[in-house]
C-alpha cells in the first residue's frame, strides 16, 4: 500500500492581494510530492480553518504580506484549538519583522519563513516537522 502524501493547505489570509509567493510555494510543495490545496486570495481565518478541516490537511502554510500577521496568524491557531484540530500544524511566511516572530511562535505558529528562504528549505522543514495526521 502506498504511503499517504502529506496534505498542505496554502492560505492567503486578509486583504493582501499579492499571491505570487503563495502560488510559488504551492507549486514547489506539489513538485516535492505533497498534496496541496490553495485557498486563493482574501480568505478569513475562519474560511482557512474550515477548509483545512474539510480537506483533512496535515498542516497549513500561511502567506502574508499585509502587515496583519500578528492578528490573522494567531487567529488561525485559536480557531484550530476551538475546533479540536490543534494537531494541524501552522507555519507562515512573508514580510514579517524578526521582532514579531517570538510572539507568533508563542501563539502557536510552528515556524516563520522570511523573504529569501528557499522553497527547498521550506519543504525540508515540512518533511522534518510535520508528521501525517492519523
Amino acid at each position: 500500500m502506498a504511503e499517504r502524501k502529506l496534505r498542505i493547505l496554502v492560505g492567503k489570509p486578509g486583504l493582501d492581494g499579492h499571491d505570487r509567493g503563495a502560488k510559488i510555494i504551492a507549486r514547489a510543495f506539489r513538485d516535492e510530492g505533497f498534496e496541496v490545496i490553495y485557498t486563493g486570495l482574501h480568505q478569513t481565518p475562519e474560511q482557512i480553518v474550515a477548509a483545512a478541516i474539510q480537506e483533512d490537511v496535515d498542516c497549513i502554510g500561511l502567506s502574508i504580506l499585509s502587515g496583519a500577521h500578528n492578528t490573522l496568524l494567531p487567529r488561525v491557531c485559536q480557531l484550530l484549538q476551538e475546533k479540536s484540530a490543534a494537531d494541524i500544524k501552522v507555519f507562515g511566511g512573508g514580510v514579517i519583522p524578526e521582532d514579531d516572530i517570538p510572539g507568533l511562535k508563542a501563539a502557536g505558529i510552528c515556524e516563520i519563513f522570511t523573504p529569501g528562504t528557499s522553497t527547498e528549505a521550506i519543504a525540508a522543514w515540512v518533511r522534518e516537522n510535520v508528521p501525517p495526521r492519523v
